[in-house]
């Protein structure tokens, strides 16, 4: 897959704010499928199925099987990607133009 199509994977996948819950939810540590369903309780079963699989798609989970249960494990390399390729660029702009005007003030 391209780097720019994994770009749209994560972004589409972070779009969602129920999506974003579930990365909060895998941040300290792994949960089954049915830990965050029972995290979610007014969402059914099989839309958090469906959230699981737009995160699995974007690389955002890796899920691995024990049994019959299903552990989703928190990747957070692509969200450091997007923010590598595209936040800390602008981030320094930005910050560029605050020193200046701050410099402009105090003059």
């Amino acid at each position: 897959m391209s780097s720019r199509s994994q770009d749209d994977n994560v972004f589409k996948a972070l779009a969602h704010p129920r999506r974003r819950e579930m990365l909060d939810q895998l941040k300290d540590t792994p949960k089954t499928t049915g830990m965050l369903c029972e995290a979610f309780p007014d969402i059914d079963r099989c839309t958090v199925m469906l959230h699981l699989k737009v995160l699995e798609e974007a690389d955002l989970i890796v899920p691995r099987r024990d049994g019959r249960e299903r552990w989703n494990h928190l990747n957070a390399l692509p969200i450091k990607q997007i923010h590598d390729r595209w936040i800390s660029q602008y981030a320094g702009h930005a910050l560029s133009i605050i020193d200046r005007l701050k410099s402009d003030l105090e003059a």
